[in-house]
């Protein structure tokens, strides 16, 4: 399919506005970065960043897939982890708390993308790029914003790990951090696990998934995704200083991205489609909060 007129306007409108929101986070954290052939590490975490995405948009727009959308994604989130480490490593050896927040990151990007990427390999598809990737200049839209995913939720790691000069010690608000990640990261794993069971059974198909912890809650993988962003937006209390407090942009940005745009909304409005001419369906939807779980039934 040929690239229209709005596909290109559109997208330069897209890739514009990110590079500026990176452009404009950047410069408010970079001032304490360890700085790399001249950039600020945090810098070369931005360009690592839409380097790989954009480097994986090409064969993927060729081939018109999205199956290793989210397998790259988790990639990206690997190497920008690892090269902000190594950039430490300019200045001082990896804090424990730098090597901790670098590993709880790796242990959910492995995990996440690899169940994202069976399950659209199941699947044979992912429904949300169905008219993306008809046009190659409109499929560059969600490659540029999974930059953007990856560039903001890894603020805090990135600015802990490229930080010129000695880390503080450890503290009570790390302890809280990993608690709360914990949390998180039990949940969503808990969730997803539920939901992925609860879909196989052929007794279930076409059917809404009401049981375990989607029983108090619509979303509760969203709840866990929420949750870990923001245990690890705890480790850089102790941290950070002036402008590098911009990077707590992260848990806020995921929470947004999950809540207002295309987590919660898109599928609640898929789910309407579906079955909200279902009464047990409107009850369900009427008595299970979409985030925060109730306790009882």
């Amino acid at each position: 399919m040929r690239a229209s007129r709005e596909d290109y306007r559109l997208t330069a409108i897209v890739v514009v506005s990110v590079l500026l929101i990176v452009s404009l986070v950047t410069s408010a954290i970079d001032f304490n970065s360890v700085e790399v052939n001249g950039l600020p590490a945090v810098v070369w975490c931005a360009i690592i960043a839409f380097a790989v995405q954009w480097l994986a948009w090409i064969p993927a727009s060729i081939s018109q897939t999205e199956r290793f959308y989210d397998l790259t994604g988790g990639l990206t989130y690997l190497a920008v982890v690892a090269f902000s480490l190594w950039a430490g490593l300019q200045s001082e050896d990896p804090s424990t708390r730098e090597w901790l927040i670098s590993a709880l990151v790796a242990i959910w990007a492995i995990r996440l993308s690899s169940f994202l990427f069976l399950r659209i390999h199941e699947a044979g598809k992912d429904g949300r790029f169905d008219q993306l990737k008809a046009s190659p200049v409109r499929f560059l839209v969600p490659w540029t914003l999974q930059a953007l995913w990856v560039f903001l939720t890894l603020n805090v790691v990135v600015v802990i790990n490229s930080q010129s000069g000695p880390a503080p010690p450890l503290g009570i608000w790390d302890g809280i951090g990993l608690m709360v990640w914990i949390m998180g990261f039990g949940i969503e794993v808990v969730a997803d696990s539920q939901k992925t069971a609860f879909n196989a059974n052929p007794e279930n198909e076409g059917k809404w998934i009401d049981e375990g912890l989607w029983s108090r809650s619509r979303h509760p993988n969203y709840l866990g995704e929420i949750l870990l962003w923001a245990g690890i937006a705890c480790f850089g209390i102790a941290c950070f200083d002036g402008l590098e407090m911009v990077a707590w942009v992260s848990p806020i940005f995921v929470y947004l991205l999950l809540t207002k745009v295309s987590g919660i909304p898109l599928l609640d409005r898929r789910a309407l489609a579906k079955w909200g001419d279902d009464p047990d369906y409107q009850r369900y939807r009427d008595s299970t909060p979409a985030l925060i779980p109730r306790l009882t039934r």
